[in-house]
């Protein structure tokens, strides 16, 4: 299977455990790969025969913008069933970490999710 990723993605939100986290907006990087056939975009050069990277990334954004969870893995399963809204995407793997937040160290959380059959 052919895979598209947008990595390096920088979006802002108020997701956390702690009620002070969900009052202010922090940063939050999305590595986003995903799985789908490229065959026809190969061939016709043709943006209509591929996924469009800039509406992914701004549904990625928009996604962390207007919502708020207590957990990284929420966020990131919320971000998988956007990008999974396309038909043409079989399957998707998102990586949310939340820098500046531990000692030294950046916590992050991958989910993997396929498209219902």
């Amino acid at each position: 299977m052919d895979r598209i990723t947008l990595r390096g993605i920088r979006a802002y939100g108020k997701h956390g455990v702690f009620a002070y986290e969900r009052e202010r907006v922090a940063p939050f990087d999305i590595d986003v790969t995903i799985e789908t056939n490229l065959d026809a975009a190969a061939t016709s050069d043709d943006l209509v025969d591929t996924l469009d990277y800039a509406s992914i990334h701004r549904t990625l954004v928009r996604t962390v913008a207007g919502t708020s969870f207590a957990l990284l893995e929420r966020l990131a399963a919320e971000l998988a069933n956007a990008v999974l809204t396309d038909a043409r995407v079989q399957a998707v793997e998102v990586t949310v970490a939340k820098p500046g937040i531990l000692d030294g160290a950046t916590p992050a959380v991958t989910l993997r999710r396929e498209q219902s059959p």
